[in-house]
């Protein structure tokens, strides 16, 4: 048996008793009541120091996923943290995640200590990553924010990783580059150099800080297409987008492309007019640059929105997927929401959800868009109700069996007759039940809700008879 702490034991007490236990569990053959002696030290140490389930300053440290404790001293309960928001190194909340080269997500102080190491190996996919350039995951991020506000959770702040050091010898680079870019009389001389920008762009993360120093190159070189020759060449004007999203991914040079004249309506143009990889490509520098909120509301003023939910549509499954984050990122601003239902998403995304075709971003979309009668409107009179309880049996992701029950709980919110839809479902699945009791936090709440409304329903009409 697990001897229990005395009320009197202090914490120098308790980190003796718990030194012998894991000394004794270290050394091996250990009895399983040491084990217990093991828990029960710590666990008393924990309540010494703490306080029941607390956690000290709330902020980062041990102890992640859980909700600080209310005011009074209440502890709330324990809020599981969607798996996704995980680092896959540190299994901690990802305060400032990064995409690496194998399209996987780490939090940036736990890849760049790997990459430090000496570990060239993505850690999930072993892939070899020949490139170690870091992108800033600006959709998790927003979404691990938007889960940290609804849970009350302290996520640490993100350091300031970039600074604006720019070497003369990167200066000296980018002024050689663009002078060809803007001043060779030869088209072949230009299309050269502009590919190297976007090269050079791409490979060396550091470099992108020459913009801060030359904040009016981006509307010279728009300027620069205009030339006989380059005008009407498409991979030009890929080239030039690209060269945009390189630069957009330096945190500093997103006010500096923002508040250039030429940039975000080239961009747009280039998301109307491109091809395949501009398109893309233009949809990856608007998401991007879409993490301030100035430009959320310039990309959506100058009509951003109508091209990106064609990409959606149409594009391919990577312009597609840009064209969602970008989507999902502008919405974020509520004069976007409007512009995103008057250009088409919710059909858009109905489809791509119907067609199993990017359910997860899609449902994204609509979770942030379902808190508008309109839009849950328009959600049902697509056969909404069993779209969103398929997505919620069939998704392999908590995250989107929490944006489908969102949706689905607006939609009773906004159109009770749908209940009995639900309810029959229910009685054969036992999807709300289920997630009732294993899903994250808030698709737990809106489960509870959607089961209340449905006993209070059932009740009704009993009591009616």
């Amino acid at each position: 048996m697990a001897k229990p702490a005395p009320a009197e034991e202090d914490a120098a007490a308790l980190r003796r008793r718990l030194r012998r236990s894991l000394a004794a569990v270290a050394a091996g053959g250990a009895a399983a009541d040491v084990y217990d002696e093991a828990a029960a030290a710590l666990e008393a140490l924990r309540e010494a120091e703490l306080g029941t389930g607390g956690r000290k300053g709330g902020g980062g440290g041990g102890g992640e996923g859980r909700r600080p404790a209310a005011e009074g001293g209440e502890e709330k309960e324990a809020v599981p943290v969607p798996p996704e928001f995980l680092c896959p190194i540190s299994s901690r909340v990802m305060s400032d995640p990064v995409i690496v080269a194998s399209g996987q997500t780490y939090d940036r102080r736990s890849i760049e200590e790997w990459f430090s190491a000496g570990k060239q190996l993505c850690p999930q996919t072993r892939q070899a990553l020949l490139d170690t350039t870091l992108i800033p995951n600006h959709l998790v991020r927003s979404m691990i924010l938007q889960w940290c506000t609804e849970n009350r959770f302290n996520l640490p702040p993100v350091e300031n990783q970039e600074e604006n050091n720019v070497t003369n010898s990167d200066q000296k680079t980018f002024d050689e580059i663009f002078k060809k870019i803007t001043s060779s009389a030869k088209s072949t001389e230009m299309r050269q150099a502009i590919k190297d920008l976007r090269l050079i762009t791409k490979q060396n993360s550091d470099f992108r800080a020459v913009l801060g120093e030359r904040p009016d190159s981006i509307s010279r070189m728009i300027f620069a297409r205009s030339t006989p020759g380059l005008q009407n060449d498409p991979q030009v004007l890929e080239d030039m987008v690209t060269i945009i999203l390189n630069f957009s991914l330096h945190d500093s040079n997103k006010k500096v492309i923002g508040d250039d004249p030429e940039a975000i309506p080239f961009l747009i143009w280039a998301l109307k007019s491109g091809d395949m990889g501009s398109r893309g490509n233009s949809a990856a520098a608007i998401f991007t640059l879409s993490a301030l909120d100035s430009n959320k509301e310039k990309i959506g003023e100058l009509g951003a929105m109508g091209p990106l939910v064609d990409l959606l549509d149409n594009g391919n499954i990577i312009a597609k997927k840009d064209a969602a984050s970008a989507i999902f990122n502008l919405c974020l601003l509520h004069e976007n929401k409007s512009r995103a239902t008057k250009n088409g998403i919710v059909d858009v995304a109905m489809r791509a959800v119907d067609d199993q075709l990017l359910v997860d971003g899609s449902l994204a979309i609509l979770a942030l868009l379902s808190n508008n009668h309109e839009v849950v409107e328009m959600i049902t009179e697509f056969d909404g109700t069993a779209c969103m309880l398929r997505a919620i049996r069939e998704s392999e992701f908590s995250r989107s069996k929490e944006n489908a029950v969102v949706v689905l709980f607006a939609i009773c919110m906004f159109n009770r007759t749908k209940l009995k839809e639900v309810e029959a479902d229910e009685k054969v699945n036992g999807s709300l039940a289920l997630l009732a009791q294993s899903g994250t936090s808030r698709a737990r709440r809106k489960a509870v809700g959607i089961l209340e409304k449905m006993k209070r329903n059932m009740h009704n009409r009993h009591s009616s008879c």
